[in-house]
């Protein structure tokens, strides 16, 4: 039997809710596929034990690089941490290795700005104050003001009403106090017909065959409990394909599409982004936090409350200087990791013996509540690059939460400059008298970690540097639209995830004239989710 639909969508994270909703909601036909299960809020299980938080987030590691990714429906926005920031205006108008322009001409913060607006709505984004803000988060404000820089309350996608404080956000909101796609464009989009299909794994798309359909896609059905294995494989004809599998899941498929669709544009699997992320941990001395700070807790502790509260509350901005050159322009964020990551806090070690075991790791980890963890997001150099692809899927799963991709990535001295730079200005505040010692992550173990991956098909003006035009549109290939945070050509020196969203939502009536040029009468006008 022939499957056609009229809109594909591929993932269902941000990218692919977002077009989803809004076509579906004009009446097209849409159908979603997404590789990961689908969970309500009751079964998300707040813990971490092996076949709970790793049926829904992949470690993904490939050489000098691993990737925390979402695997389920809602993608990224179930298992991310809701910081939700406008990116600055000098990120529109990076150029990087490349010495022009990266994004297209008609993009900058001014004109993404309404998109913003709309998605801060939609979600919607709450504005926090300061008894929002975790006790992590306040060591960091009280030692930002110490050394002379400000600290500002970070806007999160959450319900704070409703959210417990648990900081298992990594696990899945079980209260349903985290704006994700589960809770906005997805249901509305079901609401308006649109079929979302859980443990759909994409491998291929070709031209279709089908009168009056443009691509074939070719998936396969995984086993709920044993993702590899396939239960059955299937093939959807649709007339517009909506890419959003990821920025190291979209450029695998485009790249194992190459050959059936005539050849993709070169910047595929290129000028992959880490958005600069650098985690380091300030060992933070309780005595000299009481004394330095002024801080205590209501029981009498002064801090030792690094897993209390929501992961991101806090950062300063200050290093966000549009004057400042290029690679030097930083954010520094309050956030918690699960224990699980504990083993990448170096400590000083002896000579010649690694930072990440032995008598020095085990006395620091004992002081673990005593921690307060720091994400800089720096300005790199979209160094990446994706190697052969794999038999199947978008990288080689090892094991359930585990795979090996084809991703590279090996800093440049500019982007490790950048790092350095972030490291200098967070030790001048943390360090300050004596306050805790500060230790970047090893990368010795997984190479440089990020959860925030762009770039690997990025839109902009250039054919040689670009795989996408300014609608989002693969070069070369009409109606075939790529929507993740593999469009977003360099990283953001903020959190992504309301950048990609706001792309999202500006794409769609591209997509929409596509479709409408496929023959489907659709309307344009459609509200917000839920409005």
């Amino acid at each position: 039997m022939t499957e056609t639909t009229d809109v594909l969508v591929i993932g269902s994270g941000f990218g692919g809710a977002i077009p989803a909703y809004y076509l579906a909601a004009g009446g097209a036909r849409v159908t979603v596929l997404e590789r990961g299960p689908r969970l309500s809020a009751a079964q998300f299980d707040h813990s971490m034990r092996l076949g709970t938080y790793n049926k829904i987030v992949d470690v993904i590691r490939g050489d000098g690089v691993s990737v925390v990714a979402g695997n389920c429906v809602g993608g990224g926005s179930v298992v991310y941490f809701a910081a939700s920031l406008r990116a600055p205006s000098y990120a529109f108008e990076r150029q990087g290795g490349i010495g022009r322009r990266m994004w297209p001409t008609s993009i900058s913060r001014a004109t993404l700005d309404p998109w913003y607006d709309r998605v801060e709505e939609a979600l919607p984004v709450a504005r926090t104050d300061w008894p929002d803000v975790s006790y992590a988060g306040g060591v960091l404000a009280a030692a930002c003001r110490r050394a002379g820089h400000t600290c500002n309350p970070v806007p999160v996608a959450v319900d704070t009403e409703a959210c417990t404080n648990c900081n298992w956000m990594l696990s899945g909101c079980a209260f349903d106090a985290k704006r994700s796609m589960l809770l906005n464009y997805l249901p509305a989009a079901e609401t308006h017909g649109a079929v979302v299909r859980p443990l759909h794994e994409v491998q291929l798309i070709t031209p279709s065959p089908e009168s009056g359909y443009r691509y074939a896609v070719a998936y396969t059905v995984l086993d709920p409990d044993d993702y590899t294995c396939t239960a059955t494989v299937g093939i959807i004809h649709a007339k517009v394909v909506v890419l959003a599998a990821g920025a190291v899941g979209t450029p695998v498929i485009l790249r194992r599409s190459a050959l059936p669709l005539g050849g993709i544009p070169g910047a595929v699997g290129r000028y992959f982004s880490g958005n600069g992320d650098h985690v380091s941990v300030a060992d933070v001395d309780e005595d000299r936090a009481g004394s330095l700070l002024g801080l205590s807790r209501p029981d009498g502790t002064v801090y030792q409350g690094l897993p209390i509260g929501r992961p991101i509350t806090a950062a300063t901005y200050d290093y966000l200087d549009a004057s400042a050159p290029e690679y030097s322009r930083f954010m520094l964020q309050q956030i918690y990791f699960p224990p699980l990551t504990n083993v990448l806090a170096q400590t000083t070690g002896t000579a010649g013996s690694p930072g990440w075991f032995g008598v020095d790791k085990r006395r620091m980890r004992a002081r673990w509540t005593s921690w307060l963890t720091l994400l800089a997001m720096t300005e790199d150099d979209n160094e990446g690059t994706f190697g052969t692809v794999p038999p199947t899927g978008s990288f080689i799963r090892l094991a359930p939460g585990l795979g090996q991709g084809t991703m590279s990535f090996h800093p440049t001295a500019r982007t490790r400059q950048a790092w350095d730079r972030a490291d200098t200005a967070l030790r001048g505040i943390l360090e300050k008298d004596g306050l805790s010692r500060v230790r970047p992550w090893t990368e010795s173990l997984a190479g440089t970690v990020t959860a925030h991956p762009l770039g690997s098909a990025r839109i902009g003006d250039d054919p040689a540097t670009s795989a996408l035009d300014d609608t989002h549109e693969l070069r070369g290939h009409r109606g075939l639209f790529v929507t993740d945070g593999s469009a977003v050509p360099a990283s953001l020196t903020v959190n992504p995830s309301l950048t990609i969203a706001a792309l999202a939502e500006r794409a769609t009536a591209g997509i929409a004239a596509r479709v409408a040029e496929a023959g489907v009468r659709t309307t344009g006008d459609v509200p917000l989710p839920g409005r």
